[in-house]
């Protein structure tokens, strides 16, 4: 899938553009990185990426089940410090879905980065993840970053300090399981809060961060398990940083249908 349904530039794809299609989706000062008619600006493993009623859609099924979790890249721009907001929901009993930010592309549309988690039951929904540790003890750790309710600063040399924002059953019941939810990220520098239904669900101040990345791209996740459908209606953001959105090109060249995305480089 390349930037399905796009009109191209010089291989450019304007955010602004793409913005203008959705802008009154978005609140002042933000621009709307889906179009709400099709998938201009994404790219992901195909046969699992659709638009279905205005929504950007994820689906697995029994017959097209995921051996692992895939992603769905915005090509539009690489992200640095940021304010995201997204509406999403899940159709289906089983659903774990994520936001992935200042992320590295792997190869097979895979990610390493952190993650803003979501899902269908009690546990992850509004967690910060590291996505791709490693799963040797040390490294575990990284992987998840805070619980629901939690601040934690990371030292360092990997020491945290944790308090409590709230508690995890309290916010849990502010997420609606059948309808849908409104989940912000902030981004500025070692801070991030995930927000969800306007809670702060995670503050976390890492100042470890090993080898992430101070900006890069952004994807959604479509979790490997049980059949599941998630739906995003409204994908907004805002540019914290000092300068403006960094554009990401493409090289010239025929338009292919599958294939080991890249990534998002900076223009200079």
């Amino acid at each position: 899938m390349y930037w399905a349904g796009c009109a191209r530039v010089g291989w450019i794809l304007s955010a602004t553009l793409v913005a203008a299609a959705a802008a009154a989706q978005c609140d002042e000062g933000f621009q709307s990185l889906f179009n709400g008619k099709d998938l201009c600006g994404w790219e992901g493993q195909p046969g699992y990426w659709t638009v279905e009623d205005g929504c950007l859609t994820g689906t697995t099924t029994a017959e097209r089940a995921l051996a692992r979790s895939t992603y769905l890249f915005w090509r539009g721009s690489e992200l640095g410090d940021f304010e995201l907001h997204a509406t999403y929901r899940f159709l289906t009993p089983f659903g774990n879905s994520g936001i992935n930010f200042r992320t590295r592309e792997l190869p097979e549309f895979d990610v390493q980065g952190y993650q803003g988690d979501m899902v269908v039951g009690p546990t992850y929904t509004g967690v910060l993840f590291d996505v791709k540790r490693p799963s040797a003890a040390r490294e575990w750790k990284r992987q998840i970053l805070t619980q629901q309710g939690q601040k934690v600063v990371i030292g360092t040399d990997g020491t945290r300090q944790v308090s409590t924002l709230a508690a995890s059953a309290e916010l849990q019941r502010l997420v609606k399981p059948d309808d849908w939810n409104e989940y912000a990220i902030i981004a500025r520098g070692p801070e991030i809060i995930l927000r969800v239904n306007g809670a702060v669900f995670a503050h976390v101040i890492d100042h470890e961060k090993r080898d992430l990345p101070n900006e890069g791209l952004l994807a959604l996740q479509l979790h490997r398990g049980p059949p599941m459908k998630v739906q995003f209606k409204r994908i907004c953001v805002k540019n914290l940083s000092q300068n403006h959105l960094n554009q990401v090109a493409r090289p010239g060249g025929t338009e292919s249908s599958a294939g080991s995305g890249t990534g998002g480089k900076k223009l200079p």
